[in-house]
């Protein structure tokens, strides 16, 4: 039976897309606490059904998919500029594909300017006339307004014209930086990408005979199924090893694992697969904040997952990836050097100019990383980590680091880092491991 919080996420979504919606008109059609519906509201929100605007109002937009992910809607651009709406607010919820400057004449602007563009542009009144009737939305910079004109097209065409108090270098920044951010997400796959749906798992009661599973194995060919309860919350997991030698007509609650490892839907795939190799599971039940289930993962799942990641272009440059970049091994890859250079660059630094906790950090951690495949130990994950700041690093200064490995054996190791530099140690780290096969 489906909650009053599900009725409203289902009713959100089939709602066309563009459609104003409140939490009163919810709490009307539904017969629902204006309460509850704010919380499924939020929740729409968070899962990308809906967008909230400032004096506009919450909108359903349409979800967007993995692969367009670098791609905003208008309703996003209002709020990351701080926008006011002047028209076209039912063309809110269109994505655009690119913005252009409109710092040049109009002729030339023109020929940069067509359908799902955003025209970024002072008072040029024409400019934004000329911008609409091309199929392109309008933002207008320096808190202007714009003439009644251009609010009547915008509303004809369905396309937004939006204000900011922000001037055109600052806007393009704003955004440019939004669709960074989204291209770094595109990178990182969640579980919610790639699980079994609830509708296509198939599960178990507790009450149900061993003799049920045995037609489930045979009618699907699997082995593995969750056992949910009434509500249906996660309550075990059977395999066939648990059914091996069991009689057929003993229930699954005798015989099922209970408290099973479970994840939700937001974990990223690369923790699964670390949670799956160490633990050795094949299934992972997917579940909501009640424990309820919402499909499964399985190892195959992660498999493919992982290896469309490695064909994904890496656009987006996160902090880890620029400091690991700058990390030199002057020897090369040789097995007998234990010596690692790094740069301190400015995105390194905390508000003092020198080399912040974090990029300390990621510094150790990657060369500690760098020097066990070296060594054919295979990679790391870090368990334990005891850090020591003995002298601050300035900017554009270069670090030598030395990993040592005091011991490792097939699953665990224990590795000493210290870090100079100008021949001066200014940091140390004693790092505990535990080792994945390459």
């Amino acid at each position: 039976m489906t909650t009053k919080h599900e009725q409203i996420l289902q009713y959100i979504d089939s709602l066309p897309v563009g459609e104003k919606i409140s939490v009163r008109q919810i709490a009307k059609v539904l017969n629902v606490s204006e309460g509850t519906a704010y919380r499924a509201i939020k929740d729409a929100e968070n899962k990308g059904y809906v967008s909230t605007i400032e004096r506009v109002g919450t909108i359903r937009i349409e979800q967007k998919k993995k692969e367009n992910i670098e791609k905003l809607t208008y309703a996003e651009v209002v709020n990351i500029v701080d926008g006011q709406v002047l028209g076209g607010k039912a063309g809110l919820h269109k994505t655009l594909n690119k913005f252009v400057i409109g710092a040049m004449k109009l002729d030339a602007m023109m020929r940069y300017t067509g359908a799902g563009n955003l025209l970024i542009v002072g008072n040029r009144n024409n400019a934004q006339q000329s911008a609409l009737q091309a199929g392109a939305a309008v933002l207008i910079t320096g808190g202007f307004d714009t003439v009644e004109e251009n609010k009547r097209i915008a509303d004809e065409l369905e396309l937004p014209i939006i204000s900011t108090s922000y001037d055109t270098f600052t806007v393009a920044t704003m955004i440019n930086r939004a669709i960074y951010d989204q291209l770094i997400k595109k990178e990182i796959v969640l579980v919610e990408d790639i699980l079994t749906p609830i509708q296509n798992t198939v599960s178990l009661k507790p009450d149900d005979l061993v003799d049920t599973w045995y037609q489930y194995n045979r009618d699907t060919g699997h082995g593995r199924f969750p056992v949910v309860d009434v509500n249906f919350k996660v309550v075990g997991m059977v395999t066939s090893k648990d059914i091996m030698g069991q009689e057929r007509h003993m229930i699954i609650e005798k015989v099922m694992t209970k408290n099973p490892i479970t994840v939700s839907a937001k974990t990223s795939v690369a923790s699964v697969a670390q949670m799956m190799v160490w633990e050795g599971i094949e299934v992972l039940p997917v579940v909501d904040e009640q424990g309820r289930i919402e499909g499964i993962i399985s190892r195959q799942d992660v498999l493919k997952a992982l290896q469309s990641i490695q064909r994904q272009p890496h656009t987006g440059e996160k902090i880890d990836d620029l400091i690991t970049r700058h990390i030199v091994n002057p020897s090369g890859e040789a097995k007998e050097t234990n010596v690692y250079r790094c740069e301190v660059t400015p995105q390194m630094t905390n508000q003092f100019g020198t080399i912040s906790y974090g990029a300390f950090t990621t510094l150790v951690t990657e060369v500690a990383n760098y020097h066990l495949r070296a060594q054919k130990k295979g990679e790391l994950v870090v368990e334990n980590m005891t850090l020591y700041f003995l002298k601050p690093v300035q900017m554009e200064s270069v670090v030598e680091v030395r990993p040592t490995i005091l011991d490792v054996g097939r699953k665990f190791g224990k590795i000493d880092v210290e870090v100079f530099q100008d021949g001066n140690i200014v940091g140390k780290a004693m790092l505990m491991v535990q080792l994945i096969d390459r």
